[in-house]
């Protein structure tokens, strides 16, 4: 047994405290937000720590906030459904504007076959036609044959969210924040030995992602790029996947005729830098979709990059009186209620949760 699987299966014990248990929060995305909010209604004194100037503003800022469990299945391990369908819940209830209007996948008529590959490998879809497509997204009509739609998912819009998130979490359960502009800065790169805070507390929640890799080396990043396009030409009511033979390209509605375009999954690390090649794929992509797209206004070109282990499934694991929350992958706002609640359930009950406290996920 390696000496992280060790580590990972550490036993756990219920909070036996007389007080309230103390916890710091390291980073202010949402794993770090939702894991506040499981903490703090369990009643714990909940400070996060961010060294960027707000919440939000790390590889959550550029997601497309789809909450669907069941397209991700198609290419995901079961597990993911399993936490994405408790997210999906967590979601509807915790923040307003969740439009639950389902996910549509489409591919054009030579990628048919593309297509019903996508639909054995997942499940809680109907098969439309063309009418039912035209029915689903007026501004469709006829474009399509065939496609996949899944009723039950929903999306949400990440910025919008993680604010009434925040919100929630200072006005409704006094959760202090401490940011960049309020002499946070770098210092928490070390979470253990330079934060004050964290020194102070009963439990720390690491969620830093990639900047984790100071303590978990087996994180790696992935970089997804997208851009935010503007047109009053054509309107969606939900998000649609195109099948597309290189990178999977999702078009998400944002209202007021804003849409997120996304996103590419490249092996590296290079936060920041967009490629042209990457550009060209998803506008593409978007103009196969609706010609209305090739006049529409690049509002917003973006990058970053997620934290992911090796076979891209979330971890908890516990050292000591810390607790991490990493390898989100492309599944932050899918994954992370459902990881902040089994966080909670780990440090005020003792509870073990094998499928993602487990080194291997093959048997989940």
């Amino acid at each position: 047994m390696t000496s992280t699987q060790t580590e990972s299966t550490e036993k756990t014990t219920p909070w036996q405290g007389a007080n309230a248990m103390r916890v710091r929060i390291v980073g202010a995305g949402v794993a770090g937000l939702t894991c506040a909010h499981a903490f703090a209604a369990r009643g714990a004194e909940v400070t996060v720590i961010e060294r960027k100037s707000g919440s939000g503003q790390g590889c959550s800022w550029y997601a497309g906030g789809m909450l669907a469990p069941w397209c991700e299945r198609e290419s995901a391990e079961p597990i993911i459904a399993e936490l994405g369908h408790e997210s999906l819940a967590y979601w509807r209830a915790s923040v307003p504007d969740v439009p639950n209007e389902g996910s549509l996948v489409l591919a054009p008529p030579r990628d048919l076959p593309d297509l019903k590959r996508f639909s054995r490998r997942t499940e809680a879809f109907e098969w439309v036609d063309g009418a039912r497509i035209g029915a689903l997204e007026p501004d469709l009509e006829g474009r399509f044959d065939q496609g996949l739609f899944f009723p039950t998912e929903a999306h949400l819009e990440p910025r919008k969210a993680l604010a009434a998130l925040t919100r929630l979490l200072v006005e409704e359960y006094q959760v202090a924040f401490r940011f960049a502009a309020e002499g946070v800065g770098n210092q928490c790169s070390e979470v253990d030995d330079q934060c004050s805070e964290a020194n102070e507390a009963d439990l720390v929640v690491d969620c830093r992602g990639l900047a984790a890799r100071d303590t978990l080396a087996d994180l790696r990043g992935v970089k997804g790029e997208m851009l935010v396009l503007y047109s009053t030409e054509i309107s969606l009511k939900r998000p649609v996947r195109l099948l597309h033979p290189r990178i999977p390209v999702y078009i998400v509605p944002r209202g007021d005729g804003h849409f997120m375009i996304g996103a590419t999954s490249i092996e590296n690390d290079e936060r920041g830098r967009v490629t042209g090649r990457s550009m060209l794929e998803l506008l593409g992509a978007a103009y196969a979709l609706h010609p209305a797209f090739g006049e529409a206004e690049i509002v917003e070109i973006g990058a970053d990059v997620r934290p992911a282990f090796p076979d891209n499934l979330p971890r908890l694991r516990k050292r000591g009186n810390t607790l991490y929350i990493n390898g989100l992958y492309r599944h932050g706002f899918l994954a992370a209620p459902a990881l902040a609640r089994r966080a909670a359930e780990v440090a005020f009950d003792g509870a073990y949760f094998p499928e993602v406290m487990d080194e291997d996920h093959r048997q989940w």
